[in-house]
Formats: C-alpha cells, sequence, structure tokens
C-alpha cells in the first residue's frame, strides 16, 4: 500500500518537529513538507500534492479556515485535517463548512492521531471525540428549527385541524373535537393546503407526520 503523504502546517516549528517526528515513526506516512503559514501551505500543497493536510487552525495573517477553503476548492482529493488547541463550536463548524475532512484537538494521543489520519486517508470523515457531541447537537438543533418553521404561517388553531387530518379524522369528526362548525373545519382544512402549498389532504398529513407536528401543538 503506498504511503499517505503529509503536509505537516502550524506556525510553531516545535509543534511541526514533533509531529514529523511521530509520521517519520510510522510506515504508513510520508512528510512531504513543512509550512508555517496558510500562504506558505498554499504554495506547499501546490508544490507537493499531498494526500492529506495537517494544519492548525489558527495562523498568522490567513487563518487556517481560509487555507483549508482555498485548499480543497482548488484541489478536492486533498484531504485537510484541521488541528487545534480548542474545541470552539465557531471554529469547528467553520472548519465543517470549508470542507475539512477532520477536526482533532492538540491534546489528541499520538496513537489516536495515527488512527484518525488513517481514517481520513480512506476517505473517512474525522471528528475528535470531545467535539462529536456538539455536532450532533447543532444537527439536532437545526432540524428542530428546519421543523418548527414548516408550521410558522399556520395558527394555533390550524395546526390541531392538521393534527387530526393527520389522524385520519374527517371533517365533521375534526368539528366534533374541536366544537367547530363543519363549514369553520373546511375553511381550515383550504387555508392550511394554501399555506402549505399541497393539493390535499393526504399531502397534507404526510407533511405533518414528516415535521413531526404533534411537538408543535
Amino acid at each position: 500500500m503506498a504511503k499517505q503523504r503529509v503536509l505537516l502546517v502550524d506556525d510553531h516549528e516545535v509543534v511541526r518537529l514533533g509531529l514529523r517526528a511521530l509520521l517519520e515513526h510510522n510506515a504508513q506516512f510520508e512528510v512531504v513538507g513543512e509550512a508555517g503559514s496558510a500562504k506558505e501551505a498554499i504554495e506547499q500543497v501546490a508544490l507537493t500534492l499531498p494526500d492529506i493536510v495537517l494544519m492548525d487552525i489558527r495562523l498568522p495573517g490567513a487563518s487556517g479556515i481560509e487555507a483549508c477553503e482555498e485548499i480543497t476548492n482548488r484541489f478536492p482529493d486533498i484531504k485537510v485535517v484541521m488541528l487545534t488547541s480548542y474545541a470552539e463550536d465557531e471554529m469547528l463548524f467553520s472548519a465543517i463548512r470549508a470542507g475539512a475532512a477532520g477536526y482533532i484537538l492538540k491534546q489528541i494521543a499520538g496513537d489516536d492521531l495515527i488512527r484518525a489520519l488513517e481514517s481520513v486517508g480512506r476517505g473517512e470523515a474525522m471528528l475528535d471525540p470531545a467535539v462529536t457531541q456538539r455536532v450532533f447537537q447543532e444537527v439536532r438543533r437545526a432540524v428542530k428549527e428546519e421543523e418548527a418553521s414548516a408550521f410558522l404561517n399556520l395558527s394555533q388553531q390550524e395546526r390541531h385541524v392538521l393534527l387530526l387530518v393527520s389522524e385520519g379524522k374527517t371533517n365533521r369528526e375534526i368539528a366534533k373535537a374541536l366544537f367547530l362548525g363543519e363549514g369553520t373545519v373546511r375553511n381550515y382544512v383550504s387555508s392550511i393546503l394554501s399555506k402549505l402549498g399541497v393539493s390535499n389532504r393526504a399531502e397534507a398529513a404526510a407533511f405533518a407526520v414528516e415535521h413531526n407536528l404533534k411537538e408543535y401543538i
């Protein structure tokens, strides 16, 4: 199996020396260059075409995130792994948006770093366990926001009507359950279909189930 060619990017020479020593101790990796800034990193990537760029997120001048974005745009086959001292949510999500294949804290043990780079080399995304939970929390929050926004234009009464529609109730049954007239229920259903942009009760019911309407009543 061919060695994974790695470019090291950190503005501290001692850190680069430590990373080089660790990687060169492992037959799977070859360090093909070093850089101390984002500008140097981009230049070295173009010169050495590494498989993996292991890069500090905080660099003098442009940040590692800016360098990551340019590298992944210009060289989509090169994987960038961000290395940082702090688990900062803003930096984490900025790195993911910039196309980083990994996000690792500098406190990681040497063997764990090797395994992380092996995973990235196989095409897997790698997040430090210390920040994985934050990603899942953000994903769940985004899903909740999307679900809630789906019913933003519906009044509370319309949501109640839609919930009963999703349960297969007829207009007469809905009217009885909510103490409304059937004509009023028909008007509510018509308004709901219009606001949701669906054409019939079945589509409205499917929409309600898909977006977990029960949680927003």
